[in-house]
């Protein structure tokens, strides 16, 4: 496995290990590069207004967290032009594709950063600019591999002009419109070139050879070399969303091997497809596959003495059929019984959630895609979307409950955390007393739940509006519990306040564990949200522009559920893309009337 993660910034010990390893990248690849530069890094990640640059780090890193590759881009926001600084493999990688993937990557985010274009330079492959024949060799496999994405050096200036008589190898400017087909006219490009000399070079570039090679800009637009190594550059497909404004979807397709057959046991396979249907209709979601996770991740969650008994009383239990909790140790919890079915009621917290012989596997599913999707948003995604069934929020960190086994959301969080602080936002109709109490005690995960009150809904014993935090995680929980009736008008201000709570945190993730049960007609709320609710709160969330992973919760009346669903997904792209969402045109939506 291997994945592509941007550092913003040195802030937490994951981030800080990742950069000493970029250090040690550079200084074996480019030798030439002055300590104090390579030095510069975390400062330059800090500080913008200092260096004049947004600095944004892609990290490639393989399974064991060893950095293998890596690329600085540099963002211009007051002239809307990216520029990469630098680009390079560990030895040991070279050659195994890992660089295209990097560059792919740096791509994606000058194209949502709405850059005019990504400027980079290349050494020359010209005899008479580079006197080493195998340097020369070298520089020409580069701007090879350039001239494929359809990067070229900016013809008919002096930019390549060496700074005295004695250099060796002045480099060309080469330009990369992303895909765009945009021109670049003379005196934008005039500007962008005086502000990478001026920014990238400032002790180095004496005023008077800036002056000469911003003069030496005389075509309007600018031209780029022919293709000199590919008879054709590489042309990208356009599509209505682009690929890294889509959100990535997991599906747990093992869901249906947990079909409770009782009467009245709402959690059926029939939700999966039905949001399925809906969903796919506007072209917003790129399906992926989910990696099968180690245990290891849900160990560090839930007591390894509950997964265990999880997984051999299901084992144990004969094909459709089912145990449910019916004895609860409220006398003694030091003393589990022996047999594994009375043994239920130690772990469950009600009675109507059942065991039975595939609920391991399908909730072991679900924790794979909220993994997958959380490795998504650390990757290149601003927004993923695990949609599973078992849910999870019910699920503390020794206990099943609410239809719920293993607690997702929180799974993903935890992993999450390594690499920043992480909210998880609950916004479904019942209280997220999974992810409460297994986050009370810690200050690094912040969790908020939006939902009806305890005094007449479950969970009934959690969810109440003083339940705050202990220890060190005091003041890092927060409940807003709500009445049996309210108006959908009455719990958007609701939403806005604890929004604000999530800003103030200041997360690095979001995760939203997003329940549709708030949805008119829900058997199991009282709430009567219709679509156009649900893509006003979504595209609220949406606005916070932090990379998101959404977790699919409640929502059991699958007459409207896929399109509610819908709906707040949509709602929330928006907010996160908004001007992409001007320019695209998804599927068009139904009058917003419930069915």
């Amino acid at each position: 496995m291997f994945r592509i993660f941007p550092i913003y910034d040195a802030a937490t010990p994951a981030e800080k290990q990742a950069i000493e390893q970029v250090q040690a990248i550079i200084r074996s690849q480019f030798s030439a590069l002055p300590e104090k530069e390579i030095a510069k890094i975390p400062a330059r990640l800090k500080n913008p207004l200092k260096y004049r640059f947004r600095t944004i780090l892609f990290v490639g890193e393989n399974f064991y967290g060893r950095v293998e590759a890596f690329a600085l881009l540099l963002h211009a926001p007051d002239l809307n032009f990216c520029y990469l600084d630098l680009l390079a493999t560990s030895k040991q990688t070279m050659g195994r594709g890992i660089g295209s993937a990097l560059y792919e990557r740096v791509r994606e985010e000058a194209s949502n950063l709405k850059s005019v274009g990504l400027f980079l330079e290349c050494l020359p492959d010209d005899p008479k600019l580079c006197r080493d024949p195998e340097v020369l060799k070298e520089n020409m496999a580069r701007l090879k591999f350039y001239e494929y994405y359809g990067a070229r050096p900016i013809a008919n200036t002096r930019y390549e002009t060496p700074l005295t008589a004695e250099d060796d190898n002045p480099p060309y400017l080469l330009f990369d419109d992303l895909g765009q087909g945009t021109k670049l006219h003379r005196e934008m490009a005039k500007s962008i070139v005086r502000a990478i000399l001026e920014r990238k070079y400032p002790e180095v570039v004496p005023k008077d050879y800036l002056q000469m090679v911003v003069a030496s800009i005389q075509d309007d637009p600018v031209q780029v070399r022919e293709p000199r190594y590919l008879k054709k550059p590489r042309t990208q497909p356009r599509t209505p969303v682009p690929a890294a404004q889509q959100i990535a979807l997991l599906m747990n397709r093992e869901h249906e091997i947990h079909h409770v057959k009782e009467s009245g046991y709402v959690e059926a396979p029939v939700r999966i497809p039905a949001i399925l249907r809906e969903i796919d209709k506007t072209g917003l979601f790129q399906h992926w596959k989910a990696w099968r996770v180690a245990d290891k991740y849900i160990n560090e969650v839930h007591d390894q003495e509950y997964v265990r008994y999880f997984r051999r009383v299901c084992q144990s239990l004969p094909e459709n059929e089912s145990v449910y909790p019916y004895v609860f140790p409220v006398r003694n919890l030091t003393r589990p019984p022996r047999e594994l079915s009375v043994c239920a009621g130690y772990y469950g917290i009600d009675t109507f959630t059942p065991l039975n012989r595939n609920a391991y596997i399908a909730a072991k599913r679900a924790v794979d895609c909220a993994l997958t999707g959380a490795h998504h948003i650390l990757n290149t995604r601003h927004l993923a979307y695990a949609l599973v069934r078992p849910p999870g929020h019910h699920a503390e960190r020794r206990a099943f409950g609410g239809f719920c086994y293993f607690n997702s959301a929180a799974i993903a969080a935890h992993y999450l955390s390594r690499y920043g602080k992480v909210a998880i936002l609950d916004v479904d109709y019942h209280h997220g007393n999974g992810q409460q109490e297994i986050f009370y005690q810690r200050s690094d995960v912040f969790t908020v739940s939006l939902h009806a009150h305890p005094n007449f809904a479950y969970p009934y014993f959690s969810g109440f509006r003083d339940e705050t935090g202990q220890g060190p995680g005091q003041g890092f929980n927060l409940n807003f519990p709500l009445p049996e009736r309210l108006e959908p008008t009455a719990y958007t201000p609701v939403l806005a306040t604890a929004l604000k709570h999530v800003q103030k945190f200041g997360p690095q993730f979001l995760v939203v564990a997003f329940g549709a049960d708030t949805g008119r007609g829900d058997p199991t709320g009282t709430w009567e949200w219709l679509p156009g609710d649900f893509e006003r709160h979504g595209r609220m969330i949406g606005d916070l522009r932090l990379p998101t992973l959404i977790v699919q919760e409640g929502g059991y009346n699958t007459r409207n559920l896929g399109v509610n669903v819908r709906h707040f997904l949509e709602g929330l792209w928006h907010g996160v893309h908004p001007e992409a969402a001007a320019e695209s045109t998804p599927a068009k939506r139904e009058k917003e009337t419930a069915p």
